[in-house]
Parts: C-alpha cells; structure tokens; sequence
C-alpha cells in the first residue's frame, strides 16, 4: 500500500502545482484551461514567437490568442520557460493581436 501512495505522490502535486499557477494573483479571473492546454492553443503563434523571428503572428494565432484571454495569456507568460519560446515576443502578441488586454504583470 505504501508503494502505491509513493507512486501517486509526483502526480499529485504536479496537479496541485497546475492549480495553484492557474489562478492569477491579483486577478479575479482565472485560466479555465490547464497550462498544458493553453500552450497546445497557442500553436498556432510559434513561428510568431520564435527567438529573432521576423514573422508576424498569423490570423490563427491572433484568433487563438483573443480566444485563449489574458488570464491564460499571463499565466504562459509568467510560466516556466519553453524551449524555442522568445517570453518578450510572446509578451507582444496580445498587442500585435489587437487583443486589447492588459499587460501581464510580470513575475506573479
């Protein structure tokens, strides 16, 4: 019985984890998706967003971000780092979306 309890233990605070990063500090609003969730939306954007990219977020990355929201948008943002991910260009998608969100505040 033991073993099983030890074999469950990385899953669950890997859930509790996920939890506790989903909801915004200072924000009423929380990210109804899982990290993973909103990471696998934003597909669409990684050319966008690629270190030294020239490309422009496309209409589906603009169409993924506005869908997405702020609260899941901060939470990628201040999350931790994603290979291939460049956080200032990401921090720009909103903007370069005409999402019209407020900015993330950054570190919470």
């Amino acid at each position: 019985m033991e073993k099983g309890l030890v074999k469950h233990k990385p899953l669950t605070l890997m859930v509790l984890l996920m939890m506790v990063v989903m909801v915004h500090p200072g924000s009423s609003q929380a990210c109804p998706s899982t990290f993973f969730g909103a990471l696998l939306q934003l597909i669409p954007c990684r050319p966008a967003v690629a270190p030294f990219s020239p490309i422009p977020p496309s209409d589906a990355c603009c169409n993924a971000v506005r869908t997405l929201g702020q609260p899941c948008m901060c939470v990628l943002i201040n999350g931790p780092p994603i290979s291939g991910i460049d956080r200032n260009m990401a921090m720009q998608l909103p903007t370069k979306c005409t999402a019209n969100f407020p900015p993330c505040d950054l570190g919470r």
